[in-house]
This record gives structure tokens, sequence and C-alpha cells, in this order.
């Protein structure tokens, strides 16, 4: 519990802090105006369901490499990862760009209304710099969390965020911006925090184990990372996407303007309750991935059920703050009846799918931290778009429920996928995460055409075991040293009894 508190709680405050600089946007584009609230709402779901998501699901990639890295001891593994995923962010951010640049006819093609998708292309358009910027910063978080260093990401992330509400008044209220001046503050937001963290990461000197100067080595050997990331990328879309595509089917229900609006408003409300269980699955990420990497497949173990013990308070105490807030949290973004109302009614719903939405999102970092994200994108898949997806069509618009019927199948996704994700945890046989962590971490250090992967040495004094006690590095003809770590026999022995007899589903 204390290890995990020590990278959930920083991340938590880092989540609250993000934020509260995406509420800073949201009450900006509402004093604008109600047009410039929806044309916002609506940009920002299409940047998520186009680019967002996408930036964020490859980054994550290469999460399992790193935690699993550093657990075994592998620091110049990390660097290599990074340099991989800023190059391979980078790349994907091209052609999302092109994509934002020609989001109004797009929005109409897709039966939006006519003002709010030029309000909605002005706001994507002005961007379109944060993809780049995201995807430096996405791996640099991902770099210092899996190394424990969550501290100074909270306190860079509060420098930033005392810079985001003056620069808003500046380019709204003093140049008169207007729509395009609440997304250029959120970029240059961005580009503060990015000068920040790398400030820091050159000034502390984390950055001295794992450095690795960017040479052949960053450009080849993109196996492992894209075979992580891209299923990862795909479990992240699939769930990102839905709650965006719900934005867009509010655009095709009566009076559009209201209640793509009120959904901007809800997104924004489970935002701030998603930072929670958000911080509790990517430390939980981390320990798993470091408890893995460093042969301890007990304390992974551990990790993973009280993690999920903290997620179901979670999701209690996150359906108790909807169900108390449903009056009160609208009016903090506008003034609109219509809106109010419909925010009032989709509120509760919203607070019960929180009791399914914070155990399963905490199961995804546990597949995460032991490198099985395709799992995670098939439990995504089969809940939101062959449970919830139909649910929430067949409720909104074939029973007429409208808008409070698409979140009564958000529900029905949120649940059957806590359940799914339930079952493959407890079925998890954690002695063969070990086995495909060892695995995972020798083939991504491996450089295509040169050496092969590199064996683990058996002990001579100690046969029985694997490894070798203490660390031993070895020079290879590439550009970078290759370390494995060696667990003592105790520290085996240690988690082994952990591990229940007969528990031996693979996942």
């Amino acid at each position: 519990m204390k290890a995990l508190g020590k990278i959930s709680g920083p991340t938590a405050l880092t989540g609250l802090i993000l934020y509260s600089r995406a509420m800073i946007s949201m009450l900006f584009l509402g004093y604008l105006g109600e047009l410039e609230l929806a044309g916002g709402s609506l940009a920002i779901g299409f940047a998520n369901i186009t680019g967002y998501s996408v930036i964020s699901g490859l980054a994550m990639g290469m999460e399992p490499i790193c935690g699993q890295a550093y657990g075994a001891k592998q620091m110049k593994l990390l660097g290599l990862t990074l340099h991989r995923t800023v190059l391979l962010l980078l790349t994907a951010s091209l052609p999302i760009s092109l994509a934002w640049l020609h989001i109004e006819p797009i929005l109409l093609r897709c039966g939006q209304d006519p003002n709010i998708s030029a309000a909605a292309a002005t706001f994507a358009v002005a961007s379109i710099p944060d993809l780049f910027l995201l995807s430096f910063l996405h791996p640099l978080r991902i770099y210092l969390r899996t190394q424990g260093v969550t501290l100074p990401l909270a306190a860079c992330s509060a420098a930033s965020l005392l810079l985001h509400l003056p620069l808003n008044f500046l380019l709204v209220g003093h140049f008169k911006l207007g729509i395009a001046g609440v997304a250029a503050a959120a970029v240059v937001t961005n580009l503060n925090l990015i000068i920040l963290l790398c400030s820091f990461v050159y000034l502390s000197g984390v950055y001295k184990e794992s450095w690795v100067p960017l040479g052949p080595d960053s450009f080849r050997g993109w196996g492992p990372l894209i075979r992580l990331a891209v299923p990862t990328c795909v479990s992240v879309c699939l769930e990102w996407w839905w709650y965006e595509l719900m934005i867009l089917l509010c655009g095709l229900l009566p009076n559009p303007k209201s209640t793509v609006a009120s959904m901007g408003i809800l997104i924004q409300t489970t935002s701030l309750v998603y930072v929670f269980p958000s911080s509790l699955s990517l430390g939980v990420s981390t320990r798993v991935g470091n408890e893995l990497g460093a042969n301890r497949p007990g304390r992974a173990r551990v990790s993973m059920m009280v993690s999920m013990v903290c997620a179901a308070g979670l999701g209690v105490v996150a359906m108790v703050f909807a169900g108390l807030m449903r009056w009160q949290w609208g009016r903090m973004f506008t003034a609109d009846v219509e809106i109010l109302e419909l925010t009032s009614i989709a509120l509760p719903i919203a607070g019960l799918c929180e009791l399914g939405n914070c155990p399963q999102t905490t199961g995804c970092g546990v597949l995460r931290g032991s490198a099985r994200p395709t799992v995670g994108a098939n439990i995504n898949l089969g809940s939101f778009y062959l449970v919830g997806m139909p649910v929430a069509v067949a409720l909104g618009f074939g029973a007429g429920m409208g808008f409070p019927g698409l979140w009564v199948g958000l529900l029905a996704a949120q649940g059957s996928c806590a359940v799914l994700m339930l079952v493959v945890l407890w079925r998890t046989d954690w002695m063969d995460q070990v086995e495909r962590a060892r695995e995972l971490t020798k083939s991504s250090t491996d450089v295509v055409g040169k050496v092969p992967v590199l064996p683990v040495t058996a002990s001579p004094c100690e046969p029985a075991v694997d490894f070798v006690g203490g660390k031993e590095t070895k020079k290879v003809d590439v550009d970078v040293d290759e370390t494995i770590l060696c667990i003592r026999d105790d520290d085996r022995v240690e988690t082994e009894p952990l591990i229940p007899p007969g528990e031996n589903a693979k996942q």
C-alpha cells in the first residue's frame, strides 16, 4: 500500500492539476458563449478521437518496457525506449494534423450543425501544435514515473498551471482571440511544462544512468515497442472513442446545442473523477512492471490485489459525489436552464458508471504493467462496442430516452468491462508473467542485424537459480551497454509462497 501510494498519490495530484487546466479552458469557453462552448466541446471530442487518444495510447506502449527494465536494472533500455517512443509519436502526429486541418467538412458530413462545426474547426486548427508537444511530453512523463519520480512531475505541472489562467486572460480577454485563444493558451501551457520537466531532468541528473545518445539504435529494434504500443493504443482508443462518439451522437439529438454542451460538461465531470482511478492505474502499472522485472511475482500479485480493493472504494466515493453534485456542478459552467436540466438528469447515471469504471481502469494498469495490452483491447472492444453501443443507440434513439439513454449504454459497457477484467486478473499466472518480463527486457535490447538476444547466465555456485547474485554489465558491439540484473535466491523464495498452487491459467 505504501509503495503504491508513493506513486499514485503524486500522480493523482498531477492529474488534478491537469484537470484544473482543462476546467479553466472550459470555463473560458462558457464565458465566450453557448456556441463557443458547444464548438469547443465538439472540437475536443474530435481531437480525442483522432489524435489525443492515439498519441496517449502509443506512448503507453513504452510503460511495460520501462517499468520492467527499471526493475531489472537495465537502465540503458529506458533511454533507448524514450528515443524510440518520441520518434514514433512524432511520426503519428503528421497524418493526425492533416485530419485536424479538415475537421469542418468532416463534421458537416457527419450531420453536425454548421455553426458549431465552424467553431470547432477554429479550435482544432489552433490546437495542432499541441500534438507535437505531447509527442515529447507523454514519453517524458512515463520515463520519469516508471523510475518512481513523481513529485517533481506534480511540482512542474503546478508551476505550468499558475501561468495558464493569466494566459487565458491575456489571449481571450485582452487580445480578443476568442475560441482560438483558449486553444493557444493550452498549447503554451504544455510547452512551459516540457521546458520545466527537461530542466528538472538535466539539473537533477536523473538521466545519467539511462542516458543514450541519439544514434542508429534509436531508429531500429522497434519490434517490442510496436508490438506493445499498437494494442495499447487500440485499447485506449476504444474506450476514449466511446465517450467522444457520445458527443457526436448528441449532435443528432433534438436541440444539439444544449445536448452537446451538457455532454461536454459531463465529460469534464467524469474526467475529474477519472483522475483517481487513472492515478491508481498508473501506480499499479509501475509497481507490477518493476516487480516482474525484478523477479518478484508475489509482490506483483499483492500490488494487483491492493489496487483493486482501493479501486472499489473509489467507485463508491465517486458515485456518492456525482449524486450530491447533480444540481450544483453544471452551474460552474453555464446558467442555461436546459443545459442544467440535462446535466442534473444524467449525472447520477454517470456516478453509477464509476462503480465499474474504477475497477476496470485499475485492471487495465495491471495488464499494461504485465505487458498484456491485447487482453485489455479485447475486453474494451467487447464491452464498449458489443454491449454498450447497442444499448446506447437502442435506448437513446429507438426507445426515445434521448440524452439519458446514451449514459445508460455507458453504464452497461462499464459494468461488463469490470466483470471481464476481474476474471482475467484472477486467472493470471504470475510466475509465467515473470518469464515474459525476462523475455521482453532481453528482446527490447537486442539490436537487429548485429547481435543475438543476450542469454541469462546461470550461477556456477547456485545452479538451481537462473540469476547470479549482483549485477553484471557486458560490453557488446553496439552503441550501448547491456545490463542484466541478477536476483538472489532468497528474494525469489520470499515471494513464491504468495502464489497459490494450481493457479496456472496463463494469460
